[in-house]
C-alpha cells in the first residue's frame, strides 16, 4: 500500500511540475561550479580538504548519502539494519549498484576501502574517522592487523560492520568520501595513478574526465550510475580558483554558474546587484587559529596561548572584517549541532578591557613584556579573508601586548605539507563537520587522530571521548561531550574565530539548488534549464 502511494505520489508531482510552467532542464548541459583552491587529493581514502571532497561526492557515493536538508539517506546501499545492543550493522547494497567501467559494485569493494581507511600503509588523514569501527583504534595505532577491521562481506550485496562502542551517528558518518568504496582492480594495478583522469573508476553520478592543475577538473556523467536517469547534467566543471575576488569577477563574465565563495569585501555591492543569485544560510564550520604545540614558544604554555586568545575582539572580526553574517566563535562546536548546546570559553562575556588586563598579566607572568615581546610567525593559505583576518589580529595583538608577529602566505597545499611537518608556529585552519553530530568536532582533537592539526593530547579529554562513545544515552552522551569542550577550551590549543555561513552565488539558470548546514550540494540533483 506504501508503495502505491508514492508511486501516486511521484505522478502527482510529474502532472504538477508540467502544468506549473517550470523551467525545463537543457539536455547535455555542463555545470560550471567554483571548485575554491586546489584540491590536496582526489584519492576518497586520501584527501583531507572540504575542497577535494565536495568534488569527491560527485564523483563516488558511500553506503549512504545525504539528502538536501543534510540528513542521512540510503546510498549504494539500500537499506539497513542495526542490532538491538547498536554494535552490529547490516548494509544490502543495490543490486544495480554499478563502477563506471560497467563492474559491479560489491560488498568487498567496501570492506577493501574501509580496511584500506584505516592502514597505517596509506598514511590517511581520516584513519581515526572511523575508530568506533571494530578493532579500527587498534589498526591505526599498528597493534592490529587491517585485516582484524570489524568489517565483512558474507555475500556480494551485504556488508556487516561491527562497532566497538554504539554510535547512533554511524549511518550518518558513512555518507563521508573517506568511506567510499574503492575499484580493488584499479588498485591492484594502477596503485600511484588511482585517481588519474582515464585511470580512476568510481562508483558516483560523474566520473573524472580531465584535471589541469590550478585550472579545471572536467567531470562527465556515469552513464553506470545506478540513478543515472535522475541526473540531469552531462558533466560538472570545477574551476580551481583560490582568490574570491577573482571567482566573482569570473561568475559576473559568465565564466561559471555557481561560486565556491562570496568574497567579504564586495558583499554590500553583491547585496545591492546580485540579491537574487545570492545564497547564504547556516552552516556546521569553525574557523581558528591553532598553536603548534610540539614546539618553542608554545609548547607547555596555557597561559600565554591564553592571553593572545584574550585579547581577539572577534565581535569586531565578525563585524568589520567578515561582514557576511558569521557569528563570533568563543567554543568549538558551532550552534546547530543536533542535540548538543553549544560551549564557550568563560570569558566571552567579559568587557574588552577586562580581558585585555588579564591577558597583560598573563603574558608578564610567562615572561614576555613590551621590551621583550613574544615573536612568533603566522601562517595561512592565500586568500582575501585570511589576509584581512591576519592583519586584523595581528594588529590585536600588538596593539594589546606588543607581540612581534611575522605574517607568511603559502598555497594552500604547502600550509598542509607545513603543518604535518611541524614547520609552523601559529597557523589558520578550518573544520567542517562531516557530519551532524557533536563527535565530528570532539573527535578531531583526540590525542593523535590524524587531522589534530594542533597535536593536543589530554587524558581527561581522550576519556570523557571514550566514555561519551559508550554512552547510550543521548543526554548523558552529549553531558560527556560538552564537558571534554570545557577541559579543551580552557586548555588553549587553538583559538576560535568564527563560525561560518555558506556562500553561494548561483545563477538563475541553475534548477534544483538548496541549502544545508552541511554545505552539501550534490550535481547529481542539479540542472541548468534550457534556453
Amino acid at each position: 500500500m506504501r508503495r502505491g502511494f508514492l508511486a501516486a505520489l511521484g505522478l502527482a508531482g510529474l502532472l504538477l511540475a508540467s502544468c506549473s510552467g517550470s523551467p525545463e532542464a537543457a539536455s547535455g548541459a555542463i555545470l560550471v561550479r567554483g571548485g575554491g583552491p586546489e584540491p590536496d587529493s582526489l584519492d576518497p581514502q586520501k584527501a583531507r580538504g572540504f575542497e577535494a571532497q565536495s568534488i569527491l561526492r560527485d564523483l563516488c557515493e558511500g553506503l549512504t548519502t545525504l539528502d538536501q536538508h543534510g540528513r542521512v539517506a540510503p546510498g549504494a546501499a539500500r537499506a539497513w539494519n542495526t542490532s538491538l545492543d547498536g554494535l552490529t550493522y547490516t548494509f544490502d547494497l543495490r543490486r544495480e549498484a554499478a563502477w563506471s567501467n560497467g563492474d559491479r559494485v560489491v560488498a568487498a569493494d567496501f570492506v577493501a576501502a574501509l580496511r584500506r581507511l584505516v592502514d597505517p600503509a596509506t598514511g590517511s588523514g581520516y584513519a581515526q574517522y572511523i575508530d568506533v569501527v571494530a578493532n579500527a583504534a587498534e589498526i591505526v595505532t599498528g597493534h592490529k592487523s587491517a585485516g582484524e577491521l570489524g568489517v565483512a562481506a558474507p555475500d556480494d550485496s551485504t556488508v556487516v560492520i561491527t562497532l566497538a562502542t554504539p554510535a547512533p551517528y554511524f549511518p550518518t558518518l558513512l555518507s563521508h568520501p573517506a568511506t567510499c568504496p574503492v575499484h580493488r582492480a584499479t588498485l591492484q594495478r594502477e596503485p600511484l595513478a588511482l585517481t588519474r583522469p582515464g585511470t580512476m573508476v568510481s562508483n558516483g553520478a560523474f566520473v573524472l574526465k580531465e584535471w589541469v592543475p590550478g585550472a579545471y577538473i572536467l567531470a562527465t556523467r556515469n552513464h553506470h550510475y545506478w540513478n543515472d536517469q535522475a541526473t540531469r547534467l552531462e558533466g560538472v566543471r570545477y574551476l580551481l580558483i583560490s582568490d574570491e575576488n577573482a571567482e566573482l569577477a569570473r561568475y559576473r563574465g559568465g565564466e561559471l554558474q555557481v561560486t565556491y565563495t562570496v568574497p567579504r569585501g564586495q558583499f554590500d555591492w553583491i547585496r545591492a546587484h546580485l540579491a537574487d543569485d545570492l545564497h547564504i544560510s547556516p552552516q556546521l564550520s569553525t574557523y581558528y587559529y591553532g598553536f603548534n604545540l610540539r614546539r618553542y614558544p608554545f609548547k607547555d604554555q596555557p597561559k600565554l596561548r591564553r592571553a593572545l586568545s584574550l585579547v581577539i575582539d572577534r565581535d569586531k572580526l565578525t563585524r568589520l572584517v567578515l561582514r557576511v553574517g558569521e557569528l563570533p566563535a568563543y567554543g568549538w562546536v558551532p550552534p546547530g549541532v543536533a542535540h548538543y548546546t553549544s560551549q564557550s570559553l568563560e570569558y566571552a562575556e567579559l568587557p574588552m578591557a577586562a580581558r585585555i588586563a588579564e591577558a597583560q598579566r598573563l603574558y608578564q607572568e610567562v615572561g614576555y613584556s613590551r621590551e621583550k615581546p613574544l615573536r612568533f610567525e603566522l601562517r595561512y593559505n592565500a586568500g582575501e579573508v585570511h589576509t584581512k583576518l591576519a592583519v586584523a589580529i595581528a594588529s590585536m595583538w600588538k596593539e594589546a601586548l606588543g607581540a612581534d608577529v611575522r605574517l607568511t602566505q603559502v598555497e594552500f597545499k604547502s600550509l598542509l605539507q607545513d603543518i604535518d611537518r611541524g614547520d609552523v608556529e601559529v597557523f589558520r585552519s578550518s573544520w567542517v563537520g562531516d557530519y551532524n553530530d557533536a563527535y565530528s568536532f570532539a573527535q578531531v582533537l583526540k590525542t593523535d587522530f590524524g587531522v589534530n592539526l594542533p597535536r593536543y593530547s589530554s587524558p581527561r579529554y581522550d576519556a570523557l571521548l571514550g566514555s561519551a562513545a559508550r554512552q547510550q544515552d543521548p543526554l548523558a552522551r552529549s553531558a560527556l561531550l560538552e564537558e571534554a569542550e570545557r577541559v579543551m577550551l580552557a586548555d588553549h590549543p587553538l583559538v576560535p574565530l568564527y563560525f561560518y555561513v555558506n556562500k553561494h552565488l548561483v545563477k538563475p539558470e541553475v534548477l534544483g539548488w538548496y541549502d544545508n548546514v552541511m554545505n552539501v550540494v550534490y550535481s547529481r540533483d542539479l540542472a541548468l534549464a534550457r534556453r
